[in-house]
């Protein structure tokens, strides 16, 4: 028996041996990795009549693997897989040179702005599946957070199973502290301020997914730091105390500051007026991350410098910064 090929039997079934590595993951989140185009629908239905065994048990889908499990899946139809499109020539060298940061583990890089960390929604492609393409043999790769397609700057990619998971207990209780830089409408006035606002997704009907500050939402919590600050516009350092979806952009909205270049949550005429000295994104940026993967080793600190648009922008403001 094997973790990755599993052992199959002349009926379809296969046999997986769960290894050290894939320890840890929910059994519905290994089946959906593993039965690449299965509707989660699918997933559930043969969960729920017992078809799926660990150890020659019944399961619930919450259940973690642990190592040494004996995994049963059945022979499942699929449709044929169409073959991935892959990402022109000049995205995969954008990717490789936006490598801020790599070990056997994982790598850091600088995502540019305009790129999806995914495909899906009308998009082929997106930053892993390039990254996919750039590296046929990586053996694993996965996103350990998103970044918004408009937003740049450091994003985490796990390289292991292991890595996923520690860099996930990482972010889940607040241990990688992660530096935003963005500009801001208006005059930014005080030091810093931390804005606790809690959030609510809601979809429209046009499927495009929107945030609000709503009572009934989960927590969120941003400290905003001003670095320069002009009558025009405020450029801030934002630390992130939790990873709602927009938090950003949702917070210095409900503020009346928004972001530059927002289209979704921001100031038609500020944009405008930004648009018209260069600023044709939004002006967000994932800056640093700071993090210890293992107690015993240093931490790992990176940081993206800002593209050569917003660092244009900020030169024609005047706003200056260290």
């Amino acid at each position: 028996m094997s973790q990755s090929g599993g052992k199959s039997s002349q009926s379809g079934v296969q046999l997986v041996e769960i290894s050290a590595d894939l320890a840890g993951q929910r059994i519905d989140n290994f089946l959906l990795n593993r039965l690449k185009g299965a509707p989660r629908s699918l997933i559930y239905r043969i969960l729920r009549r017992g078809e799926v065994r660990v150890n020659k048990g019944r399961i619930r889908p919450e259940y973690r693997l642990k190592a040494g499990d004996t995994l049963r899946i059945p022979p499942v139809r699929l449709a044929p897989r169409a073959t991935p499109a892959r990402p022109a020539e000049y995205v995969l060298r954008q990717l490789e040179n936006a490598i801020l940061y790599e070990d056997n583990r994982l790598l850091i890089l600088n995502k540019p702005s305009g790129l999806a960390v995914h495909g899906g929604s009308g998009l082929s492609y997106g930053v892993i599946e390039g990254l996919r393409a750039l590296r046929p043999q990586a053996p694993y790769l996965e996103l350990v957070h998103r970044l918004d397609r408009d937003t740049s700057g450091c994003l985490l990619i796990a390289k292991k199973r292991s890595a996923l998971r520690s860099l996930h207990e990482l972010l889940r209780n607040n241990r990688i502290d992660k530096r935003y830089i963005a500009l801001l409408k208006g005059q930014w006035r005080g030091g810093s301020r931390k804005i606790d606002a809690p959030l609510r997704k809601n979809v429209l009907r046009s499927g495009e997914r929107m945030v609000r500050v709503d009572p009934e939402g989960k927590p969120a919590s941003s400290v905003f730091r001003p670095l320069a600050v002009s009558q025009i516009a405020s450029l801030v350092e934002v630390n992130l105390e939790t990873g709602r979806t927009h938090q950003i952009r949702v917070h210095a909205a409900s503020v009346a500051q928004p972001i530059a270049g927002d289209d979704k949550y921001g100031d038609v005429g500020f944009n405008r007026q930004l648009r018209e000295i260069g600023l044709k994104r939004l002006f967000l940026h994932a800056r640093a991350l700071r993090f210890q993967l293992i107690e015993a080793e240093p931490a790992i600190e990176v940081t993206a410098p800002l593209d050569d648009e917003l660092e244009q922008v900020l030169e024609k403001m005047e706003l200056k910064y260290e």
